[in-house]
């Protein structure tokens, strides 16, 4: 039997716009028939019964740190893809602050082979920029990188750039879609010190969100949009923490946009009045800020001036998380729960469903120009999650898979939870089952 020869019988389809019930056949990696009834001779084809289950396009992270290589004590590609696919994501695409950072075409090349060897999902990886590698960037292949990675805020391995006119050829030369990390330096450290006046050492968790304060990411997020709208770069803002940035998109739909907006899980889910109780768990850059930007993300996604939606999922130790606030480091890991974390705001009536499937399958295809994938249409790639909405999953320390061993929702009780992963028509996941032998494929733009 052909691995990737699998009839899915009875499903509800969640795809572009629409819920229906129907059967999708996949062969050789590809969707091969969607039908209201779909007969095969089974001797050579696995059938799933996925009656009152629902089937959605792969989610495809945009926004990823998988900690390889250099940094693997915390995760790495197979640790961390493997917590991907038991969440529902069949695509990511990683960033370069590693160790070493992927400031040159040769350390991009070596990711890229680390992938192949060790990714259950499909991946792409981001070049890095740093003040002085211009020359390196610009020779980027757009139609095999998914784009450049550049931090205005502080970040690792000399990857800070704080030079406007590099900013500013970049922007004028670079082909690529360009992300950014948006956080003004200046205010950040300026408000940093400020807090250390007022308490030492000793800087409470809940200043995090003043300290990475709104007007960092207004300001440095302004400039970006500022910037690319006097080149005509393609330009993709990260993580929008804020209510206040939401004014600089324009809402609707993706197509015909230069300038679009991410949004991520922590963003949508927890807000300043979690930090008492779950402290460094949710120290996040951006920070994590008021319940009302959190209600203003989430109106922001269905109004379009939040195009995607991401994890930024950045694992580190528990032992590194516990540190002073000084020295604890930002980030925590998503990727398993993503998904089962946005249909419960589905269950609390916050999202549709087509909604979830839209910003994170199908705009993400369309943001990054993805072939081939990211929808369910014959033809495709059958990156395919199917979920039950009725079968609660509990988050508890013995069934996280992350590396790192932890989760920001450890305890929660979630009212759904991922049956089947497929990517590129191969079962991926299988209730609680991983197939560690599939490795994934390198994602192409056109």
């Amino acid at each position: 039997m052909n691995p990737s020869n699998i009839l899915i019988k009875g499903a509800f389809i969640v795809n572009e716009g629409e819920i229906q019930v129907k059967d999708v056949w996949i062969k050789n990696e590809r969707i091969e028939k969607i039908e209201s009834s779909i007969h095969l001779d089974l001797e050579f084809v696995k059938e799933i019964n996925a009656e009152g289950l629902y089937l959605l396009p792969g989610m495809i992270d945009d926004q990823v740190h998988f900690r390889e290589p250099g940094l693997t004590y915390k995760g790495d590609i197979f640790s961390e893809s493997r917590a991907a696919v038991a969440g529902g994501i069949t695509s990511f695409m990683e960033m370069p602050n590693t160790s070493p950072p992927a400031l040159t075409q040769k350390l991009l090349k070596d990711k890229y082979s680390l992938g192949h060897e060790n990714s259950l999902a499909n991946f792409s990886f981001y070049m890095g920029v740093s003040n002085d590698n211009f020359e390196e960037v610009i020779k980027t292949d757009p139609r095999t990188r998914c784009g450049i990675k550049i931090f205005l805020g502080s970040s690792t391995g000399n990857m800070l750039v704080d030079k406007e006119e590099i900013l500013d050829r970049i922007f004028r030369n670079c082909p690529n879609l360009i992300a950014v990390h948006c956080e003004d330096e200046a205010t950040i450290q300026r408000n940093l010190e400020m807090a250390k006046v007022e308490f030492g050492d000793a800087i409470p968790i809940q200043m995090h969100p003043r300290i990475r304060s709104e007007e960092a990411c207004y300001l440095s997020s302004s400039f970006a949009v500022k910037l690319a709208k006097a080149n005509g770069t393609r330009l993709h803002i990260l993580h929008i923490s804020t209510e206040k940035e939401l004014d600089l998109f324009e809402p609707g739909p993706i197509h015909g946009k230069k300038i679009t907006a991410e949004a991520c899980i922590h963003h949508l889910w927890f807000s300043d009045q979690d930090y008492a109780r779950l402290g460094s768990k949710i120290k996040w850059n951006p920070a994590v800020k008021k319940e009302s930007d959190r209600a203003a993300l989430q109106k922001g996604v269905i109004e379009g001036r939040i195009d995607v939606i991401a994890t930024d999922h950045a694992p580190h130790t528990w032992e590194e998380k516990l540190r002073p606030y000084l020295l604890c480091p930002s980030g925590g890991p998503l990727v398993q729960h993503a998904l089962v974390s946005l249909l419960e705001l589905y269950h609390e009536g916050v999202f549709s469903l087509e909604m979830i499937a839209h910003k994170t399958a199908h705009a993400v295809a369309d943001c990054f120009k993805i072939e081939n994938r990211g929808f369910i249409r014959e033809g495709y790639f059958a990156d395919l999650v199917l979920a039950n909405l009725n079968k609660p999953s509990k988050v508890k320390t013995d069934n996280i898979l992350y590396k790192c061993g932890w989760s920001p929702f450890e305890g929660n009780t979630f009212r759904s939870q991922i049956e089947y992963t497929l990517v590129n028509g191969n079962i991926a996941y299988e209730k609680g089952k991983i197939n560690e032998f599939y490795r994934g494929e390198e994602l192409r733009f056109l």
